[in-house]
């Protein structure tokens, strides 16, 4: 027999899945395998990959899911998106507290260097980067991809199903771009994230950005999938607004290190 639907509420009360309880133990094998990995532990590696899969699965089936959910079983109510828009706004609102931490971590060092490092920033044996090389390029490439995304979601807005997968072909481009070259920049460094308070600034800030710059690429790149499979309406595409957020957010972060990272911090 069938599922009898009384619901006589707009919201959308999830069926028990095993995801959220996978994901986790996935993060948690993650973690402890890097810092094993980090040690030098026996085991760090093997255990830090094997997380990394099991995310990679819970992503792809809970993503399956909701997009179900959405797309095929109608449950995105007006109440339902307006509590994943008002999730979405919340999630970024603590990634920029994430970031803050780092860039509170390189003023405070910066400001007021120790005389552990002679007292000046950045220290003297550290070589830092011309910012107007690599990190400008970046910049340029990754302003890019923030108005090419912006294209993609007025032809989804206006219909135009040509443009918007053009436009977000090439902004999945340009984010490849853009990992290629901070790839390129940290094989050529002649410093790395364990000389010194530089080092590990530097590190943490544009590596943990590099990693949100490859979460961004692939949700980008799930919307495409989307887009082919038109689920994706005029008035209903909050799946791809989620990432559009996402990816200004990636581009005014980057604004940031940019400035301070590279420019003023650098000199």
């Amino acid at each position: 027999m069938g599922k009898l639907n009384n619901q006589i509420h707009p919201f959308h009360l999830v069926d028990p899945s095993p995801w959220p309880l996978l994901g986790s133990l996935g993060a948690l094998s993650a973690t402890t395998g890097a810092v094993m990995w980090f040690h030098s532990y026996s085991g760090g590696g093997f255990l830090l990959i094997n997380g990394l899969i099991i995310i990679v699965l819970v992503m792809t089936f809970w993503w399956r899911d909701i997009i179900r959910e959405n797309s095929f079983e109608g449950n995105q109510t007006l109440k339902v998106e307006q509590g994943m828009r008002m999730g979405m706004l919340l999630f970024i609102v603590s990634e920029i507290m994430f970031f803050f931490a780092f860039f509170w971590a390189f003023f405070y060092s910066s400001i007021n260097p120790d005389m552990v490092i002679c007292g000046v920033w950045p220290p003297k044996a550290i070589e830092v980067f011309n910012p107007w090389e690599v990190p400008l390029l970046n910049t340029l490439i990754l302003l890019s991809s923030g108005a090419t995304v912006t294209v993609c979601h007025n032809a989804l807005i206006t219909g135009d199903r040509t443009l918007a997968i053009n436009s977000l072909i090439a902004t999945i481009v340009l984010a490849a771009a853009f990992t290629g070259f901070q790839l390129f920049e940290y094989i050529h460094a002649s410093f790395n994230i364990s000389d010194g308070i530089y080092g590990s600034c530097f590190y943490m800030a544009t590596g943990f950005h590099g990693f949100h710059v490859f979460v961004g690429t692939c949700f980008l790149t799930v919307c495409l999938f989307r887009v082919y499979s038109y689920h994706f309406t005029r008035e209903n595409h909050f799946g791809f607004e989620a990432a559009a957020w996402y990816w200004h957010f990636v581009d005014v972060v980057w604004l940031f290190l940019f400035v301070a990272v590279y420019w003023w911090g650098g000199n």
